[in-house]
């Protein structure tokens, strides 16, 4: 079973002139956003998902849960547990990679994912299911940090930065769920300004590139924080 972390939905300050949560501005966005957090500077090591479902542009669906991270990629590294607050008896009782690799695809289903800094979170895919043995869908994905730094003028392009100008303000970030909320936000938004309809559109228009995961693709990346 899987072992959910968030007992109720994220929250966040919204700016008083931006859309409210879910409402599009007028684009019809499919998506899916997707945030994990690792245990460890090992890619594998993914200790928490949060996902986010976007369709036409609304947010219609969340859900988060804990990960006991792969055997040889489980010690937390004292870093990683200050910055997102779980601990090793956290995960006791929660499923594997591999036990909750289905319950994963079936939020994703065919889904384009996006996630910022998304070159980390797709290696974690690779890697965690490198280390379990398991087959990994091959994903098309695109970052939400390459668009903004497309679309906004900012001092800084971490999330709690881009989602605060994208009108996503104060959510706790590092919760999985939460920064996939304020990711699926950012592009949304992002999609608004430009007037694209599609994520593909969005990446045509401003100049970056949708990307699938592959075999040889996803290179291991060190742990970062976004």
């Amino acid at each position: 079973m899987l072992r959910p972390y968030d007992d109720a939905p994220p929250t966040a300050r919204l700016r008083t002139d931006a859309a409210a949560p879910g409402e599009s501005g007028g684009v019809a966005l499919d998506f899916t956003a997707i945030d994990f957090e690792t245990a460890n500077s090992s890619n594998a090591s993914a200790c928490a998902v949060g996902l986010v479902r976007v369709r036409d542009g609304e947010i219609v669906d969340q859900a988060g849960w804990l990960i006991r991270p792969p055997a040889g990629h489980d010690v937390f590294f004292e870093l990683n547990v200050r910055i997102h607050g779980i601990r090793p008896e956290d995960v006791v009782d929660a499923a594997g990679w591999s036990d909750q690799l289905a319950d994963l695809v079936a939020f994703t289903g065919d889904d384009l994912l996006v996630a910022h800094n998304a070159g980390f979170d797709m290696a974690v895919i690779k890697r965690a299911c490198d280390a379990t043995g398991d087959d990994f869908p091959a994903y098309r994905y695109a970052c939400s940090l390459q668009v903004a730094r497309k679309v906004y003028r900012l001092d800084s392009y971490r999330l709690p930065f881009v989602a605060a100008e994208a009108g996503f303000a104060d959510f706790p970030h590092h919760n999985a769920t939460a920064d996939a909320l304020a990711c699926a936000h950012v592009m949304i938004d992002a999609a608004r300004r430009v007037g694209a309809g599609s994520i593909d559109e969005l990446a045509d228009a401003v100049g970056v590139r949708v990307s699938q995961l592959a075999t040889a693709e996803a290179p291991a990346v060190s742990f970062a924080v976004a």
